[in-house]
């Protein structure tokens, strides 16, 4: 496993961590032994870094990463996220009484006396641009609570606006093939500001695995399903934007990444992976299996500057025009 900087913290991270968005809830039927499985598997193999959200689960995840940690809280490190388990524009979901409830209780959950990294879920641009909660966050790393503090965000308007904090020390974003615009935009900036960059939904909530026809039918409890359109949340978190029907298309046209790579899932984790800004790609899991199909993309052959070319030329005039949802 190789390690990079995570932007101004004093952290360095596992290039390839993982989220745990899936072993929580939503994502259709879990096993928390396998769950706990997955997690030992990560890290016996290098991983030091896991994403989760007190939402996940209604804290089920941070409560599967306790056990996963126990023991290692020096060697792991944690972040996690909040604001989205009440009403994300009330400006009082951003309040010092709030915020430190939310924090409490994610430490009381991760069994930590500190969280490495709170994250703001997916705030709307009102909350970033008033500024406020980031005082907050700020009174609350001076108390100890939290070491570092960033910002999910679904926009690279978004991004740019919560790098003009100077604490802001990490941003998440939605980054992989599908979704490009981050890299003219928003990591030139991250770069110069020394914030790290956290790519989620790297596989486009599986569509570049490249294992779905377009008949494929989703469990209930799966947002894949309830989440299609856009009907519980932001769009852009399910399969990158793209109506499904048209995902599954433009995935059969990358085929030819697994090339020499093994399969899709590791070749489009590596394409990642092969830009300075990313601090740590977070694909989730479910399976023990699906953990170490992930690993694998790190020993996998780089992209050559031509093929680079041909996926900046497939987003461009393929992909682009279909992504719903602001991004």
């Amino acid at each position: 496993m190789k390690y990079r900087q995570f932007g101004k913290t004093d952290m360095k991270i596992s290039e390839l961590s993982f989220g745990t968005w899936a072993i929580g809830g939503a994502w259709g039927q879990t096993n928390d032994q396998e769950a706990l499985n997955g997690l030992a598997r990560a890290m016996d193999a290098g991983v030091n870094f896991f994403d989760t959200a007190d939402v996940y689960g209604d804290g089920h995840s941070e409560e599967l990463l306790a056990k996963a940690t126990k023991g290692k809280e020096d060697k792991i490190y944690i972040a996690t996220k909040f604001c989205r388990a009440g009403d994300i524009h009330d400006p009082a979901t951003y309040s010092e009484e709030s915020v430190t409830n939310y924090v409490e209780n994610s430490l009381r959950r991760l069994q930590r006396e500190q969280l490495d990294l709170i994250q703001i879920h997916c705030p709307p641009i009102e909350i970033i641009r008033d500024g406020a909660v980031f005082e907050v966050l700020d009174k609350l790393q001076q108390q100890g609570k939290i070491r570092h503090y960033g910002v999910s965000v679904e926009t690279v308007e978004e991004g740019l606006l919560a790098m003009e904090n100077p604490n802001v020390a990490a941003l998440q974003v939605i980054f992989n093939m599908f979704r490009q615009k981050p890299i003219t935009e928003l990591f030139p900036v991250a770069q110069e500001k020394n914030v790290g960059i956290l790519a989620r939904v790297p596989l486009a909530s599986g569509l570049l695995t490249g294992k779905f026809s377009t008949a494929h039918q989703f469990e209930d409890d799966d947002h894949r399903k309830f989440n299609q359109n856009g009907e519980a949340f932001n769009v852009g978190e399910t399969f990158a934007g793209l109506p499904f029907d048209k995902g599954v298309e433009l995935s059969k046209q990358l085929e030819w990444i697994a090339d020499g790579r093994g399969n899709m899932t590791r070749a489009a984790l590596k394409w990642i992976l092969s830009h300075e800004a990313i601090s740590s790609v977070i694909p989730g899991f479910k399976t023990v299996k699906q953990v170490e199909d992930n690993l694998a993309a790190v020993d996998v052959p780089e992209f050559s500057e031509q093929e680079l070319d041909k996926l900046r030329s497939f987003y461009k005039n393929e992909v682009h025009d279909h992504i719903r949802g602001a991004y």
